[in-house]
């Protein structure tokens, strides 16, 4: 696809500044063509046959395994990030005086359930402090001990974009003997993931923010010692022979292969998996290091222009592609994203971060706006 055109497949009209994928996706062309078909399939329930309850959950695992260089029989279809975490945290071993390590300032899906845990089990939840040099992954390895029980962490920080070397990390996690779980969120579609090199226990990713699909829609990837282990729900779907709809009363203790069993209740002949379908078949046609080179052309010059204004922004050894925070020094004004809108200048604030995030439907035009909207926004501007 040529460059000029990303725009159009997103649908952005012109004068818009969107610079905030990390909060929320744009919707594809392909996407909203998806649904219009799926709407109208929806409206003629007897062409739904049972085969249509399969197809397309068959088509997302085959998807995804490609999109993390994995094997489809290792996705399970979940409806957001929490409810992956939720699987992996009652599948966890953890002892009473054991740690399950988090980042301060983590997502919150990725902090109740093992607060939670921890508090059922009488562990202690460690919270690795944000590094004052901004290596989280040296801070982590260093917490990493052999009392570590689960090692929860994303690619990249929410707030800031700050990166997390996951292969580095999966590996200390293995030698102590922890469970990893990844929440790949923040990342996934932007930037290039491979969970042959990483080996999470799970991984999770909602599909709304990178991954360009629609809200409802997730996935998450589970290793190959934990795909007997225990779902969350009791759903019928995801039991043996549920394809044969006349003998759903068959009752069995048997579930489909593989990562099936995890599946999320609901997921089989939704509006949700042809969207979120489209979504990923865009990106593998774009290639995912294309779009980690298209959008990194954009962020290193957003800190560029930072730095030109003395803005605090994290090493680029140290920080994703596709997203960066910009620190104030002081905590940005309360109404700072509110004013930006009103320039349709659109990012996010997020601890005390304006967190930009652009795609390929942004150019330098949108940045030289973001830095002339701050410019009148912030004092002294």
């Amino acid at each position: 696809m040529r460059e000029a055109s990303y725009r159009e497949a997103f649908e952005l009209p012109e004068g818009e500044a969107y610079l905030n994928c990390a909060y929320l996706a744009p919707q594809l062309a392909v996407v909203r063509e998806a649904a219009s078909e799926a709407l109208a399939l929806r409206a003629t329930p007897w062409r739904i046959t049972p085969g249509t309850f399969f197809a397309q959950a068959e088509r997302a695992r085959e998807l995804f395994a490609r999109l993390v260089s994995g094997n489809p029989e290792g996705v399970a279809l979940i409806g957001a990030a929490s409810y992956g975490i939720a699987v992996a945290a009652g599948n966890a071993e953890v002892h009473p005086g054991e740690r399950v390590v988090v980042l301060e300032e983590q997502f919150p899906s990725n902090y109740y359930p093992w607060l939670d845990l921890v508090r059922r089990r009488e562990a202690t939840l460690h919270v690795v402090g944000r590094p004052e040099d901004g290596d989280w992954t040296e801070a982590i390895l260093g917490a990493l001990t052999p009392d570590t029980a689960v090692v929860a962490v994303p690619n990249c920080h929410w707030t800031d974009g700050s990166l997390v070397d996951l292969v580095r990390v999966g590996t200390r996690a293995r030698e102590v003997g922890a469970l990893f779980v990844v929440d790949a969120t923040q990342s996934l579609g932007a930037m290039p993931l491979d969970v042959s090199e990483v080996e999470p226990d799970f991984l999770v990713a909602a599909g709304y923010k990178w991954l360009l699909g629609p809200y409802g829609n997730g996935f998450m990837y589970v290793g190959e010692r934990y795909r007997e282990g225990r779902p969350l729900e009791g759903n019928w779907i995801s039991r043996s022979g549920s394809e044969d709809f006349s003998r759903l009363t068959d009752y069995t203790d048997e579930f489909q292969p593989g990562a099936r069993r995890f599946d999320a209740g609901g997921r089989g002949a939704s509006v949700l998996l042809p969207m979120g379908n489209a979504a990923l078949e865009w990106i593998l046609s774009e290639g995912v290091k294309n779009i980690a080179s298209g959008i990194e052309n954009l962020t290193d010059l957003v800190a560029q222009k930072a730095e030109q204004r003395g803005f605090g922004v994290a090493p680029k050894r140290l920080r994703a592609r596709h997203m960066l925070g910009l620190k104030l020094g002081l905590a940005p004004p309360e109404d700072l994203v509110r004013r930006l809108a009103e320039e349709r200048v659109y990012v996010s604030v997020r601890g005390s971060s304006i967190r930009v995030s652009p795609h390929l439907y942004n150019d330098e035009r949108d940045v030289e706006r973001l830095f002339t909207a701050l410019d009148g926004v912030l004092p002294g501007g």
